[in-house]
């Protein structure tokens, strides 16, 4: 795992394509800017089924939601 150190609006680039930017940082709390192809799913880690649990209980795959044209 990378771990970096980065101040309100600093950017962090995964690839070509997707753009991390602290948008803000107030007390234990970090808020996130993702810049992200549409077709990229990005979802918060909590909301992402793991493990044997997540295999027994068969649920449908997540798909990424719509996003509005900017």
């Amino acid at each position: 795992m990378l771990v970096l150190s980065r101040r309100e609006t600093e950017r962090v680039r995964l690839g070509d394509s997707i753009v991390l930017t602290i948008v803000r940082v107030s007390g234990d709390k970090v808020r996130l800017g993702i810049e992200a192809p549409a077709d990229v799913l990005v979802l918060r880690d909590e909301l992402q089924p793991h493990g044997e649990a997540a295999e027994e209980a068969e649920a449908p795959p997540i798909e990424a939601p719509q996003r509005k044209a900017a």
